[in-house]
């Protein structure tokens, strides 16, 4: 089910708690919200949703489909590189400081443990919705 997009800096500011097998409907209904934007957004976090909890989506750019990942933490990054985003949730470009090329550590839909190395604009995508569970904002 598609939700409404957050837009409240004060509520996006606020760390996410773990993703839990409880929290899968909020991840379909955030890969539902992101393929509504799909024209505008390539990854989305849950609490652009309104719930604050360690879920992506994101359109990975090497296989044209959509990934999401739960509790998803950065193992090791290289690469450093500074760049300007947008965010659904915010107005307007803003710096970031990104890497190249990222490892990640996640669980996908069956809670499964994975692991997984990105580069490029998948991995600067990531690492935007990474900080959105961090409370980070652009």
């Amino acid at each position: 089910m598609q939700r409404p997009v957050m837009t409240s800096p004060a509520f996006l500011r606020i760390p996410s708690a773990p993703a839990t097998a409880d929290d899968l409907g909020v991840a379909a209904d955030l890969d539902d919200t992101l393929a509504a934007h799909a024209d505008a957004c390539v990854g989305m976090a849950a609490n652009m949703i309104g719930v604050s909890r360690r879920i992506i989506v994101f359109a990975d750019q090497e296989t044209r489909r959509r990934m999401t990942m739960l509790n998803p933490r950065i193992v090791a990054k290289s690469g450093p590189y500074r760049t300007e985003e947008g965010c659904l949730s915010l107005d307007g470009m803003r710096a970031a400081e990104r890497y190249e090329r990222i490892t990640v550590t996640y669980q996908d839909r069956r809670l499964r443990e994975r692991t997984a190395r990105f580069e490029g604009f998948t991995a600067q995508i990531i690492q935007h919705e990474i900080d959105h569970c961090d409370g980070v904002l652009i």
